[in-house]
């Protein structure tokens, strides 16, 4: 992604449906000034992992609408996460798991 992220919050949460993760990014899109970083497959089922950075209040109510949208759908939601201020190194972890 060419866009750059660096200093910004990121929010991550992984549910057990791949589309609920995009009803859940998209009502976390329309929630917040968020702009999703990544969304990948993840090898646990049929679910995925989406990535949002944005500013700490905007990505926690992007996130807080993701979820809720989730438990709407029925979908399980295996683990969520904000990470204010993340780490030069977690930067580049993070980078590299984009789109795998």
């Amino acid at each position: 992604m060419a866009e750059a992220f660096e200093r910004q919050a990121i929010g991550v949460f992984e549910l057990d449906s791949y589309l609920s993760c995009f009803v859940a990014l998209d009502a976390a899109a329309k929630a917040a000034n968020v702009k999703i970083q990544g969304i990948e497959r993840n090898r646990l089922k049929s679910g995925a992992c989406v990535k949002m950075r944005g500013s700490v209040s905007d990505v926690t109510a992007a996130m807080d609408a993701a979820l809720q949208t989730a438990k709407d759908m029925g979908s399980d939601v295996y683990a969520h996460t904000i990470i204010a201020s993340p780490a030069a190194d977690s930067e580049k972890a993070i980078r590299m798991t984009i789109n795998k």
